[in-house]
């Protein structure tokens, strides 16, 4: 199954003020594993920026001035979007912003280019109803290092969600097993059949692969400002 963490980055709060999307991150996991590709775009809105919204998210119009604009990259993310399972916090803004965006341009709206829309605000008030679920409450609760996360960035912001995506719909919130309450293997052995554990297999990764894993983790870095954890332990 391919599926896509998205997240915005816009001008103000409502589309239909005239507001625009500024910055645009869609991270590819292709059956619950990231495939390395993503599509990160930055966009002249051609008109001002909230002081609310830049205090979010830390751009204004000066800095995007001379940008690309929405249409000169539309026919890029409809290749990009198009079939997938869209995974965002808070779906209702950013699908609302996609769509003006899109309806000015011609393109399908959100609904024809997804094979779905899965709204991660929505599960995590369904399973924790009453407690804070942004996303950095979220990164809290499932273990996620967010530290780097001053400012929001729709990168930096998909890859967080990416992770908490991942914990909250693993069915577990730890890597750890308690093995004093599992039964002995010999217990549940089926009749007949030998308990004795096979040898274990130890897949080595690619060149390829390792190339990948080191451009993601360069990239993460830069958007952390150099504060990956992955690369310091390395």
């Amino acid at each position: 199954m391919r599926q896509l963490i998205i997240d915005t980055e816009t001008t103000g709060l409502d589309p239909k003020a005239g507001h625009r999307i500024i910055e645009f991150a869609a991270l590819e996991l292709v059956d619950r594993r990231p495939t390395g590709r993503t599509l990160h775009l930055h966009f002249d809105p051609e008109r001002d920026i909230d002081f609310g919204a830049t205090e979010v998210h830390g751009k204004t119009w000066e800095d995007l001035k001379g940008r690309p604009r929405f249409r000169d990259r539309v026919d890029e993310m409809l290749d990009f979007l198009r079939g997938a399972e869209w995974i965002i916090h808070n779906a209702p803004f950013d699908v609302a912003f996609l769509d003006y965006e899109l309806a000015k341009e011609g393109a399908p709206r959100c609904e024809a280019l997804a094979a779905g829309v899965i709204d991660t605000l929505a599960m995590a008030r369904d399973a924790y109803p009453g407690k804070r679920n942004n996303l950095d409450a979220l990164c809290e609760r499932f273990g996620v290092s967010n530290a780097h996360r001053t400012l929001h960035g729709a990168l930096l912001d998909a890859q967080l969600l990416a992770e908490v995506y991942l914990a909250m719909t693993r069915g577990q919130e730890s890597l750890t097993i308690d093995i004093g309450t599992a039964p002995a293997i010999a217990s549940i052995a089926a009749p007949g059949l030998s308990a004795t554990r096979a040898a274990l297999l130890v897949i080595l990764p690619t060149a390829e692969e390792l190339a990948a894993h080191a451009d993601y983790l360069a990239q993460l870095d830069r958007e952390s400002h150099g504060r990956c954890l992955w690369l310091a332990a390395a």
